[in-house]
């Protein structure tokens, strides 16, 4: 096969440098209607009232199950590789995160 030729059932996916640096989000919020699930990814930090949501994504049901099962299989591929992942509720974790306490 030419190298020019693609297969037809081939995905050429790109990023922008700016998708590809990420966002950081230590809260999911998921809600649903009986067409969608909206997913919110958001940053919370400590002593700050107000939290933005950094990302939305809006998925099909059949696609959020699709989405489901392949990070079930990519967490446990990483224990696998790593050990397990312990929940955050099991690890007391300081909220200032090592940095100076805010003072009203």
């Amino acid at each position: 096969m030419d190298q020019q030729q693609q297969n037809p059932n081939q995905l050429n996916i790109e990023i922008t440098e700016e998708v590809a640096e990420g966002e950081y989000a230590n809260l999911v919020i998921i809600t649903h209607s009986h067409a969608e699930f909206v997913v919110d990814f958001v940053n919370v930090m400590p002593g700050t009232p107000k939290s933005k949501v950094k990302s939305r994504i809006i998925l099909t049901p059949q696609h959020a199950k699709r989405f489901m099962k392949a990070l079930t299989e990519n967490v446990q591929r990483f224990e696998a590789a790593n050990g397990p992942i312990r929940d955050l509720e099991e690890i007391q974790v300081p909220m200032n995160f090592g940095g100076p306490t805010a003072q009203a």
